[in-house]
């Protein structure tokens, strides 16, 4: 079995590492507060200072108020959750736009509404995975309730003009939703600044552990809640709160802001190594998706006449993480969702790896990569009856 510290890891937008500094405030919470938030009694009670906290932590990453962060489980309860608010805030809505390469969460919440009496609309993308503005501003109608775009694409990385497309759906009444899973640490987060009416994060993106995720809801009239239980969360989310992960998350936010310009410059740096001595040493090699703007973590390469499974499995005997796509559709038979609808044929689509770099990624670690992989391509290659 593979140690961590064998562990060459390229999968940071499928999880990543609890960052050593989460770990240590999420054990107080473990081991001596661990009474119910929603007690009566001061033991109990006092937990609700550390949620406060985190909560704040969380609301200054997205400069947000603290009353705007409702805790959820994951990014998919959160994405789960705005869509249905959004219906509910609006009765007389029943349209849905979305696009044909957001996450499973959104596309498979959708055709369930959509089964369920909703219309749901998924817009179109071009070569380099962009969407077309006006033919969002020609699909906006009366009744759509709410829009829910990527803010950006865990598979590409490719970043959606959120900003404009949230000024659409204020001209034309609709709520926004931005599934911003895949930013923090990585962008820069400004709710003001995007112009959203509804957010969805989760913690294990950003060096917090799995299990706790957020909806960010602008202040405006009643929530809607998806989960119904107790008045946690102000009445907006039923449960008992995730104290320990929710402090984790709150620290993972704080560490986020911190680590910007390092994403975006040693770990830009690093993912471009990656990319061009890939694109300039493997014959019929291909980015998937636009250069700019995308993710400074994020390459997308497809490598002609091999499956992405065997490089996969090669690298993985060498203690090498990467993947063909996003974690949540891993063991379908289908290609990418994505890379189909970027006009990317399946049998290109089935020979692209993602690399998703962290800020534990070392040049060490790119140069293992780098001295590997081009073999890898090459024995399959030589394999293929192609």
């Amino acid at each position: 079995m593979l140690r961590p510290e064998q562990v060459r890891y390229f999968d940071n937008n499928a999880t990543t590492a609890v960052a050593p500094e989460v770990i240590e405030v999420m054990l107080p919470l473990l081991k001596d507060h661990w009474g119910n938030p929603s007690s009566a009694y001061t033991f109990g009670n006092q937990v609700l200072k550390y949620i406060d906290k985190a909560r704040c932590q969380l609301a200054e990453m997205i400069h947000a108020e603290p009353t705007e962060i409702i805790f959820t489980s994951c990014g998919t309860e959160s994405i789960n959750s705005a869509l249905h608010h959004a219906l509910k805030a609006q009765p007389g809505k029943r349209h849905i736009i979305t696009t044909a390469v957001e996450h499973s969460a959104t596309l498979n919440y959708c055709q369930f509404l959509r089964r369920n009496g909703c219309d749901v609309t998924f817009l179109p993308v071009d070569s380099g995975g962009q969407l077309d503005l006006e033919l969002l501003k020609k699909t906006m109608r009366p009744d759509t309730a709410v829009v829910s775009v990527m803010y950006a694409n865990n598979e590409t990385g490719v970043i959606f003009p959120i900003p404009e497309i949230s000024a659409i759906c204020r001209n034309r009444g609709a709520l926004m939703h931005a599934d911003a899973v895949q930013t923090p640490g990585k962008l820069k987060l400004d709710v003001g600044d995007l112009g959203v009416d509804l957010m969805s994060l989760s913690a294990h993106k950003l060096h917090a552990p799995k299990g706790i995720g957020l909806l960010f809801a602008r202040q405006r009239g009643k929530f809607h809640p998806y989960i119904i239980g107790g008045s946690q969360e102000r009445n907006r989310r039923g449960g008992t709160e995730n104290a320990a992960g929710i402090v984790a998350f709150g620290k993972a936010a704080e560490l986020a802001v911190s680590r910007l310009a390092d994403e975006n410059t040693r770990v830009r740096a690093l993912r471009d190594r990656l990319e061009k001595s890939l694109l300039e040493s493997i014959p019929h090699a291909h980015r998937n998706g636009q250069a700019e703007p995308r993710l400074p973590n994020t390459s997308s390469l497809a490598f002609d006449q091999v499956e992405a499974e065997a490089v996969l499995m090669m690298l993985d005997q060498l203690g090498i993480c990467a993947s063909s796509g996003s974690a949540c559709t891993t063991g379908s038979l289908d290609p990418s969702h994505v890379l189909t609808a970027m006009g990317i044929s399946a049998a290109r689509a089935r020979g692209s790896v993602r690399f998703s770099l962290g800020v534990y990624n070392t040049s060490e670690d790119v140069d293992f990569l780098l001295h590997h992989f081009p073999k890898i391509i090459q024995r399959l290659r030589a394999a293929s009856p192609e």
